[in-house]
Order: structure tokens, then sequence, then C-alpha cells
């Protein structure tokens, strides 16, 4: 069950922050982008003693904030090579 709900709220939250951020990304990308940006952003909170509520609503927060990350740093990459 808690794979499903990772897929649900991965999709959810990489969809979110594709509109945010104006980009153009398929299904899976947007979980993908959801999930690790979840990982990412709760991994970079934790090392200053900060993170989300393991609920619903956390993990969307920080999966749309993570992903919006990831989509500005592939971004700045993308840009400078």
């Amino acid at each position: 069950m808690g794979w499903i709900v990772a897929i649900i709220v991965g999709g959810l939250a990489g969809w979110i922050a594709e509109k945010i951020m104006k980009a153009n990304h398929g299904l899976l990308t947007n979980i993908f982008l959801g999930i690790l940006g979840a990982m990412v952003l709760n991994a970079l909170l934790s090392l200053v003693g900060l993170g989300f509520a393991a609920t619903f609503f956390g993990r969307l927060v920080a999966g749309v904030l993570g992903a919006c990350l990831l989509i500005y740093g592939w971004r700045m990459v993308k840009g400078r090579t």
C-alpha cells in the first residue's frame, strides 16, 4: 500500500510542480520528480533539523517543493552546458 500512495502523491506533486515551473513532462517523469523531490527536500531539511510531517499533505508539499527544486536545478545545469 505504501508504494501505491507514493506513486499517487508523487504524480500529483510532479504535476503541480510542472504547472508552477511551466514545464512540460510526461506522467512517469512527474511521478519520478515528485517522489525524488520529496526525498531530496526531506534529506536537505533533515540536515538542519527540520522536516515535513508524514501525512498526505506534508508529503505532497515536500514533493512539490522538491520537484520544483529539481526542475530548477536541471534548468541551471542544462543552461550551462
